[in-house]
């Protein structure tokens, strides 16, 4: 019986990736992948640059940030499911043109408004590349043991994006203006558009019934209103207009769920998140991302302006950090093989935990052996956590249903990444602006817009000048180490908590059964199957 299995396991292999070789089709996600990264890290290192020379508001720098983000994670599912509906790579196609449109008008962005624009059609493109490169990739490797390795290798060069924006970003601002940074995005779209046209196949999920127009938009909303929500109650605004988008989110999103489970075609089949694995899988990709995401703009920071490194000396600091996330990429799917993913997820958040528990030891002065280890066991965690995350959830999976699974995959993770920039911020300034409030010779409204950031205590602190001056920096600066400690701490429980969470896992990988045949995937036929009958 084992011949017939593996025999019939080749020829799906075959029909997944006839026609365009289903690595190559990998390696064509795997540039779009990049072009997505890219952006999500390179403007981290900027953020000085753009508040140097755009002067924006403290609330206006915080939509410059977070609107990215925040728009990605509306539209993920609305996109996601589309994409199932009238093909993935045509979404992923248009998604490509419309980055690279958004890139130049950031680029050339005179003010804060314009440029807040910008991330946000960035924030759409994102949304309709995102999801486009996990379906597909899931629809050509539909065999499990492959599409580990497959995943292995994209979340990998996920990590190279991570490491190439803020060490491109600083090599930019090094030379040139801060909307350098953006322009990097319109070479790799050039290429990929023509290129994606000629190799990626396109697929689709089984059509039954008409797509849900009207829950895609309230997913959307919905979405919206929540993050949007969060981020203001990560600012430190508690007023009626943070309550409104909270409660109008959780409401339409409540609403969203009840239509889908009445509908007899539903836009996401909900019970997906009845299989332990898909839901826990999605639970630790959230946590991953809540704990950490914010730390890495902290970092930068930190490391600019606590330490004074230059941005391109920043980002080879932060060097280690994602290749160590390569390198844990790249052995995922033999970890996954040997330990299954109970293990490697659990293993991962405890990993990533120790790492940030280690880095409580930065201090005002350089450390560079300290940051090398803290960082290394970071990227190596973090990386392991939503490798074995993400594999897990597409398993569990039916192929047919792989836009919208990807589209809650990468929800997840932008809305972890939003929250958690949203709740980490909060964390950081409720324990760094009090220690601003009595400092020595200087005027209350001055320490008042210390207290907003480190960036704005320096620029006080330069204007006050004398020994008033030079006692705010110092206190500003202690202030924001010992706002980061408290970060860390908040980071390392709620990765605890993940590590709690995966125990729900699956204990190994099954790989045991016959892959499913993909989809809707417009392919040539494969040959007669009677050329590779082995009998029982």
């Amino acid at each position: 019986m084992s011949g017939t299995t593996t025999a019939a396991a080749a020829l799906r292999r075959r029909a997944a990736g006839a026609g365009a070789n289903r690595w190559v089709v990998l390696v064509v996600l795997c540039v779009s992948l990049l072009l997505v990264a890219l952006d999500a890290t390179v403007l981290h290192v900027a953020v000085p640059a753009v508040t140097e020379d755009l002067r924006p508001g403290a609330m206006e720098l915080l939509w410059i940030v977070d609107v990215y983000p925040l728009v990605c994670a509306s539209l993920l599912i609305l996109f996601g499911t589309l994409g199932d509906r009238v093909g993935r790579r045509r979404v992923l196609l248009l998604g490509y043109a419309l980055f690279g449109l958004a890139s130049a008008l950031a680029a050339l962005a005179r003010d804060p408004q314009v440029l807040i624009l910008a991330r946000a059609l960035l924030g759409v493109g994102g949304a309709m590349i995102m999801p486009a490169t996990l379906s597909i990739l899931r629809q050509v490797f539909p065999d499990r043991r492959e599409r580990a390795l497959a995943i292995g290798i994209w979340s990998a060069v996920a990590a190279v994006g991570a490491a190439v924006g803020p060490l491109l970003g600083g090599f930019l601002l090094e030379h040139f203006w801060w909307g350098s940074v953006f322009l990097v995005n319109i070479p790799l779209m050039l290429v990929s558009l023509p290129v994606g046209r000629l190799l990626l196949p396109e697929s689709k999920g089984k059509v039954e019934g008409p797509w849900d127009v009207v829950g895609a938009l309230t997913a959307a909303a919905g979405l919206f209103g929540l993050v949007l929500g969060v981020k203001r109650l990560g600012s430190g605004e508690l007023d009626g207009v943070t309550a409104l988008p909270l409660l109008a989110g959780a409401t339409l999103l409540t609403v969203f769920v009840r239509r889908q489970r009445r509908r007899r075609h539903p836009l996401v089949d909900l019970r997906m998140f009845a299989r332990p694995a898909f839901s826990t899988s999605v639970g630790c990709i959230v946590l991953a991302m809540l704990a950490l995401v914010g730390l890495e703009l902290i970092a930068a920071q930190y490391l600019q302006l606590v330490l004074g490194l230059s941005p391109l000396q920043t980002g080879l600091r932060l060097l280690p950090l994602t290749v160590a996330a390569m390198a844990s990429g790249l052995a995922g799917a033999r970890m996954l093989r040997r330990f299954g993913p109970r293990a490697m997820v659990c293993f991962g958040f405890c990993l990533t935990a120790a790492a940030v528990l280690t880095l409580l030891a930065m201090g005002g002065r350089d450390n560079p052996a300290l940051l090398l280890v803290g960082f290394v066991l970071l990227g190596f965690g973090l990386e392991t956590t939503l490798f074995g995350a993400y594999e897990s959830m597409l398993s569990e999976a039916p192929s047919e249903q792989a836009g919208g699974a990807a589209a809650i995959g990468e929800t997840s993770y932008q809305l972890g990444a939003g929250i958690g920039i949203a709740l980490l911020g909060s964390v950081m300034n409720a324990a760094y602006a009090p220690g601003l409030s009595n400092v020595p010779g200087v005027p209350a409204s001055a320490s008042t817009a210390a207290g907003h950031s480190l960036g704005e205590a320096y620029e006080v602190a330069g204007r006050l000048g004398g020994s008033a001056g030079e006692s705010l920096r110092r206190t500003a600066r202690d202030c924001f180490v010992h706002g980061l400690h408290v970060t860390l701490l908040v980071s390392a429980g709620l990765l605890l908590l993940g590590a709690v969470m995966a125990l729900r896992l699956p204990r190994t990988m099954q790989c045991d059964q016959l892959p499913e045949p993909a989809a809707g995937v417009e392919l040539p036929a494969p040959r007669d199957v009677a050329d590779s009958r082995v009998s029982a």
